[in-house]
């Protein structure tokens, strides 16, 4: 299975590619691009006497869009992959461990209603490549891939007055959680049943992304993705907010930074209630990552 989706994201990735070199017809529906990011960092000591640990870590990721629009339909693409590694420590004491990872997909149909609203559907797609810890000596792991995933399924109105802003609101909306991981779905990870693989949610879905140059060279995109499960404790409401901010240095090098904020009430992670330094309970948690890079970056 993971190297059909694999084949599904490269055909993908492919296609827009190719639909961007594409400059020979005279007229074009599609609009097509993205951008691809390699950072690295290295630290060495030698006799320090403050201490410290050799580490040597790498950061990609890749965002690519695929646009087609023509009379009354549109049809909106988009992938973005993220992947990070560290190695850290030398000789005989070398850890390596996961600093980010994401499969992120979304293709939303719509339909011409009037002003700047459209009839849509969307179906999106998250999980990641690899499994992780919740730190770097941990042996039991704490994800996987498609453990978990996320599938929705939703149909509602679409807003988009420009090509840099998008509202997608909808009242009939399908969560799919799946846990394809015996370890992880036996514990009951990630709001399934122990023992089961998948798990089936009822909601509203809102879905909104933003695309700013605040100043030259300087580029915001956000992300913001809410649902509420029907069926079950809908005033918690499920929050996935992402940004990125690229800041292009030539035509070659940039800096950039991500910073995503992450709320699941169906996600439960210890924490420590009475700042005794014990994790002496579970429950849902605000979670946040941030990742500052730089390196190589290609914009087409």
């Amino acid at each position: 299975m993971k190297k059909l989706f694999f084949s599904v994201l490269f055909v993908f990735a492919a296609y827009g590619l190719f639909a961007q070199a594409d400059t020979t017809a005279k007229v074009s529906n599609w609009k097509t691009g993205g951008v691809v990011s390699l950072n690295a960092s290295q630290v060495s000591f030698t006799n320090w006497a403050a201490g410290g640990q050799n580490s040597i870590s790498a950061n990609s990721f890749v965002n690519l869009f695929a646009n087609f629009k023509k009379n009354k339909m549109s049809w909106d693409n988009t992938l973005d992959l993220g992947y990070g590694k560290m190695r850290q420590g030398s000789e005989n004491d070398v850890v390596f461990y996961k600093t980010d990872d994401k499969i992120d997909f979304a293709s939303k149909y719509g339909q011409y209603a009037f002003d700047h609203w459209y009839y849509s559907g969307l179906v999106s797609f998250k999980s990641q490549f690899d499994e992780g810890f919740k730190t770097v000596t941990d042996t039991v792991r704490i994800s996987n891939f498609l453990a978990p995933a996320y599938l929705n399924l939703s149909i509602g109105m679409d807003y988009k007055p420009n090509d840099n802003f998008t509202l997608f609101i909808s009242p009939v909306s399908g969560k799919i959680t799946f846990v394809m991981d015996t370890l992880l779905s036996s514990a009951g990870a990630y709001g399934v049943e122990p023992g089961e693989n998948v798990r089936g949610e009822f909601g509203g879905y809102i879905k909104t992304q933003y695309k700013v140059e605040l100043v030259k060279n300087i580029t915001l995109i956000s992300k913001l993705d809410l649902f509420s499960n029907y069926l079950h404790n809908p005033k918690n409401i499920d929050v996935n907010w992402e940004n990125l901010i690229t800041m292009k240095i030539n035509n070659f090098f940039s800096a950039n930074i991500q910073y995503t904020m992450l709320y699941d009430d169906d996600v439960k992670i210890a924490y420590d209630s009475n700042d005794d330094g014990i994790n002496d309970r579970l429950g849902p948690r605000l979670q946040m990552k941030q990742l500052l890079g730089f390196g190589i970056t290609y914009k087409f």
